[in-house]
Parts: structure tokens; C-alpha cells; sequence
């Protein structure tokens, strides 16, 4: 359909392995593009150990830059996150293509402070309002330093998002950011959250747990756990916590209670084995966060979810799951749920497979890029 349309995807980060919220949303989008026949140039900041033919398969060049994390940049009005990702060659390579450039997030924008592209087409994935984000992480965060750190980078992105005005479109993940950028900056459309999910999985009424999952390197995380500790020790009904990481951290808040489990998350398809075996998801978070990617895994492979505000502010979606908004409205849930079987309609079905279908999503992209 894009047969010859060249395209710069510019990415954060290395989006594989695809194992966390932001880079997740960039993996499937970039093998969503692929199917439009689309002659991608992949620029990718950050170095991992990974194979380039992964990227092949999607991309007709791929390039890698370092992130130069420098304490001095810390002293300069840019946010280190957007500081750190400079290139002096992404520049030339930018330059030696006139093509539409697809930024992935704020933090990849480095370049237009630098140099002048008015005569490129500019668009961007907002991936968060990034000063709430950080804020967000700082009021989570006990290590006093990085609490400093949080809070100063959130203040620096309150006047560095001016650059949003750059760009000839912004695409939003959540409502809620589509709604500042709209009211700030007249732009910004919705685009749901892509995914590697293509059908839901249709399972027994019935599962056997409690699940909740998540990237506990992250403070949010770590607050929810706590969090979730506090009322499964309220409830008989057996409680998963699983993630990659901080195993002994976990244990040491559950070793007193049987019921409640820690599981060393290996990948995907160890996580859908879970979802496969569990009766209800729990989601929370303690701060804004448009749509948590787990949701939707949750959503597509198992059963039973539950949120609160925090994790979802798309309604479609907030509306397949079971919503509460404090301690005793989650232990009340939970008690209704565990004995009760699952069952879906259609309807349900219909809008996980159409409404988050990733290549729709991305042909809406690449209508808007390329019209």
C-alpha cells in the first residue's frame, strides 16, 4: 500500500526484547508499519545484545547510537533523557534521506534543538506527559538522590514540551494526554497502545490464583506490591507476584503468609502460562498512566481483571475490567470474583480484537504520515 514511502523511526531505546510497557508499544507498532510494505530506516538509541535480524525483518536499515549518560548534562537546561540522546551521525543520516520522521517519545527529540528540519515532515508518540511521569516517580521513590534526580527532570520537561509544536501530528496513548496536547498545543489523536496480542484466548471458566505482574525495578511497582500485600494478607485466596526482578525483596515481605507466592518471571510465554492459570489479574498504580500495557495482556489471555483510575483512562477498554477506587473496594471485589465463573460476549471479544487490532492502528498512522 506505502510500496516506496520512505520513513525515519526513531526509537528511545532497543525495542527488543519487547519486556516493558514503552518498548512493547514500539516493537509491535515498527511490525505493524512492516506490513505496509513501508521502507523503514530504524534509528535506535541504546546497545543491546540482541540480533539485528530481528529488526531486519521490519526495517531496510537499521542504525544504533549510544546513550551518553554525562553527570554534567544534569547542569543544562535539556532533561537528562532527552540530552543523553544526541548523535551527531543520526544527523547525517536524517539529512542524507528527505523523508517523514516518526519520533518515540519526547526523549528522541534532541535533534531539533540542534538542527534545522522544517522542511521534514515530524511526528511523535507520546509515550507520557513526562513531566507528571516523573513527578509521578519522585512522590514513589524513597532514595532520597534519586527522588532529587525525578524532580528535576520533571521540572525541566514543564518547559521543554514546547518543542511539541514542531511536529504536524502527536500521537497519544492515553485520552488523557490527547486532551492536554489538544487544549496546549491544538494536536493530538488518540492512537490505543499496540501490543502483541492478535486473539483472545478462549479458557476454562475457571482459574486458580491471583495474579499481578510487573517490572518491580520500577518504585510505582514497588508501592503497588506493598500495597497488595497489605490486602491479600486480608483475603483466603491464593496471591502470584511475578516479576524478573527483585525476587528477595518480594520474599521478604510474604515469608509469613502461605497463601502468597513470589514467581521468577522468564518471559511471554512463561507470564501467558500464568495468565492461562490464573482467576483474577489485580492492576494498579499509584500514579496516571493512560493504559498499562498489562492490562491489555491480562485482557486478551486471561480472565478476570481488576483496576483502579490510575491504569486505564480509555473507557472501551476500563469497561471489560472491574473497577475500584480504594483498599476495602478491592478486597470487596476480589471476595465477589474468586468463586464466580468467567464468561464473555461477544461484544467483549470483538472489541479486544478489533478496537486493539494493531495493524488498523497502524494504517491510521500511516494515512495520517503519508495523506
Amino acid at each position: 500500500m506505502y510500496q516506496g514511502k520512505d520513513l525515519h523511526f526513531v526509537s528511545m531505546d532497543v525495542p527488543y526484547p519487547p519486556n516493558y510497557g514503552g518498548i512493547i508499544d514500539v516493537f509491535y507498532k515498527l511490525k505493524a508499519f512492516s506490513h505496509f510494505d513501508v521502507e523503514i530506516h530504524l534509528h535506535l538509541f541504546g546497545f543491546k545484545e540482541c540480533d539485528v535480524d530481528v529488526f531486519k525483518k521490519y526495517a531496510k536499515n537499521v542504525y544504533f547510537y549510544p546513550i551518553h549518560q554525562k553527570p554534567y548534562y544534569i547542569f543544562q537546561k535539556y532533561p537528562l533523557s532527552v540530552r543523553s540522546r544526541d548523535s551527531k551521525l543520526f544527523y547525517e543520516r536524517i539529512k542524507s534521506l528527505k523523508a517523514p520522521i516518526f519520533f518515540e517519545s519526547l526523549k528522541t527529540t534532541f535533534i531539533l534543538n540542534k538542527y534545522s528540519l522544517d522542511d521534514y515532515p515530524k511526528y511523535l508518540r507520546l509515550h507520557n506527559i513526562e513531566q507528571n511521569y516523573f513527578s509521578g516517580l519522585a512522590r514513589s521513590e524513597k532514595n532520597i538522590i534519586k527522588k532529587a534526580l525525578y524532580n528535576i527532570e520533571s521540572k525541566k520537561y514543564i518547559d521543554y514540551e514546547k518543542i511539541i509544536d514542531q511536529f504536524d501530528e502527536v500521537f497519544t496513548i492515553s485520552k488523557f494526554e490527547q486532551n492536554y496536547t489538544k487544549e496546549k498545543f491544538n494536536k493530538g489523536k488518540f492512537i490505543p497502545v499496540f501490543h502483541g496480542n492478535k486473539e483472545f484466548q478462549l479458557l476454562s471458566e475457571k482459574g486458580k490464583f491471583a495474579l499481578y505482574h510487573g517490572d518491580l525495578r520500577t518504585s510505582d511497582n514497588r508501592k503497588v506490591v506493598s500495597f497488595l500485600i497489605d490486602v491479600f494478607k486480608e483475603i483466603d485466596y491464593p496471591f502470584v507476584i511475578a516479576s524478573g526482578t527483585k525476587e528477595e525483596w518480594v520474599k521478604s515481605k510474604i515469608q509469613n503468609f502461605d497463601h502468597i507466592k513470589f514467581v521468577k518471571l522468564k518471559d511471554f510465554d512463561h507470564l501467558k502460562e500464568l495468565f492461562e492459570n490464573a482467576h483474577l489479574n489485580v492492576s494498579w498504580s499509584f500514579q496516571e498512566s493512560g493504559t498499562k500495557l498489562k492490562i491489555i495482556n491480562a485482557l486478551f489471555n486471561s480472565r478476570f481483571s481488576i483496576i483502579n483510575k490510575n491504569v486505564i483512562d480509555d473507557e472501551v477498554i476500563s469497561n471489560l475490567c472491574t473497577k475500584v477506587s480504594n483498599k476495602s473496594e478491592l478486597i470487596e471485589a476480589i471476595n465477589k470474583l474468586k468463586n464466580q465463573p468467567f464468561t464473555v460476549s461477544n461484544e467483549y471479544i470483538d472489541t479486544l480484537e478489533h478496537y486493539l487490532n494493531n495493524k488498523l492502528n497502524a494504517e491510521i498512522i500511516l494515512k495520517q504520515i503519508f495523506s
